[in-house]
């Protein structure tokens, strides 16, 4: 039986640049940017790393198919560097490599980075992609607000929720976000709206408007791990340690199969599941403490609080609008703005989720710090579309909690 990584790899130092429309920067200075502020966390010099990993979602655009932009970049000292890519999780999969390099002890100290240079490829959205099979197949028929405009469709007829007031709860995640996203110095979008905004602004694809859509961002978000005797010997105290990771990817059921209705993400259940296991969290609305989870849109913040197994199934609503997920509420979920606010480089966001946390935990989120510590938090990403996605999950602590 697998056994898991719960407490065998610390993070020892974190960086992430500002997010938003950096003209004036290409891939590698944002590179450099994460990974200085990482490096001087860390409290070590690039010599000490054994391996690196590299997550980037566009390749075509700007960093290229293999790990050598990184290790140019940074100057690393010719050790491995492992390119890798997985839609929206791009980020959190260049995690999962370091992290496993160095829970089986092939690695003492790994870098992982994310990054993605949007901003210069002359699209509104993402650029479209030439290759694959969902790509090939269905893109021409295919939109992003589209298709989660149907996984909202769904929802509601499956839980009977009133037009207006599915509406309002994407309304208030909206607002939710850019509330928190205003109190952050790094994030891309910093100001604040009304629900009266949220509602009259123009139909993207309805229920979803303009508001309730992530835009497309630059940035770089980056982590060194090690193990807790390499930390603990570094003189480091508190530690804040992987309590698991998980990845599950569509198998094509959902597509292709009529035993799901469209109303829910069958990855994140699986992902959520396994990961709460690993971690040993048996009541995660009581246990986990903070979250930060793929906002692309509103609607899919809503649906993965169900999915998640914090909200009872066709509850998120009432959740949402009572508060619960607010910066002051119970669990607050986006405290830095999300995808939404923060900004969404598709290959860094993963990283960006994991800093937050990392922030949280050591006391460090300045204006949006919680008045209590976090004990235990959660990431999600979804790549792809509801009906075909990958799905990763973090689970973030205080070691040994």
């Amino acid at each position: 039986m697998p056994q898991g990584i719960r407490d065998k790899v610390v993070i020892l130092g974190m960086g992430c640049s500002k997010f938003g429309e950096r003209w004036d920067m290409d891939a590698d200075d944002l590179m450099v940017e994460a990974y200085t502020e990482a490096l001087a966390d860390a409290g070590i010099e690039t010599r000490q790393l054994d391996a690196a990993w590299l997550g980037t979602a566009i390749e075509e655009q700007h960093v290229g198919k293999s790990g050598v932009p990184l290790a140019v970049a940074l100057r690393l000292p010719y050790i491995p560097v492992t390119r890798v890519e997985n839609y929206c999780a791009s980020g959190t999969e260049a995690f999962r490599g370091a992290v496993y390099a160095v829970a089986s002890g092939a690695a003492d100290i790994a870098l992982a980075l994310g990054v993605e240079k949007l901003k210069d490829t002359g699209y509104g959205g993402l650029p479209q992609r030439g290759r694959g099979t969902l790509n090939n197949m269905t893109w021409p028929n295919l939109s992003a607000p589209g298709s989660f405009a149907q996984l909202a469709a769904a929802y509601r007829a499956k839980h009977g929720s009133a037009p207006e007031d599915l509406k309002r709860a994407m309304a208030h995640i909206s607002v939710k976000s850019h509330d928190n996203g205003a109190r952050n110095p790094k994030a891309h979008l910093r100001n604040r709206i009304t629900i009266d905004t949220v509602l009259n602004a123009p139909t993207v694809a309805e229920p979803l408007g303009l508001y309730d859509c992530c835009g497309v961002s630059d940035g770089a978000a980056c982590a060194i791990v090690t193990t807790p005797d390499i930390a603990r010997g570094m003189g480091r105290r508190d530690l804040v340690a992987v309590k698991a990771l998980q990845l599950a990817v569509s198998n094509g059921q959902e597509a292709q199969h009529n035993s799901w209705d469209g109303s829910y993400f069958a990855t994140t259940r699986i992902a959520a599941t396994r990961a709460y296991r690993e971690a040993g969290i048996e009541k995660p609305r009581e246990q986990v403490n903070l979250m930060e989870v793929h906002d692309c849109f509103s609607v899919t913040e809503l649906v993965t609080m169900e999915d998640l197994h914090i909200s009872p199934e066709g509850r998120a609503v009432h959740d949402v609008l009572d508060g619960f997920f607010d910066a002051d509420g119970t669990m607050p979920c986006q405290i830095d703005g999300g995808l939404k606010c923060f900004g969404h480089p598709i290959g860094a966001s993963g990283l960006r989720m994991i800093y937050e946390m990392y922030l949280q935990m050591q006391g460090r989120a300045g204006e949006r710090q919680r008045k209590e510590t976090p004990r235990i938090g959660l990431t999600h990403n979804l790549g792809g579309f509801p009906h075909q996605n990958v799905c990763s999950i973090s689970i973030i602590g205080h070691h040994g909690a």
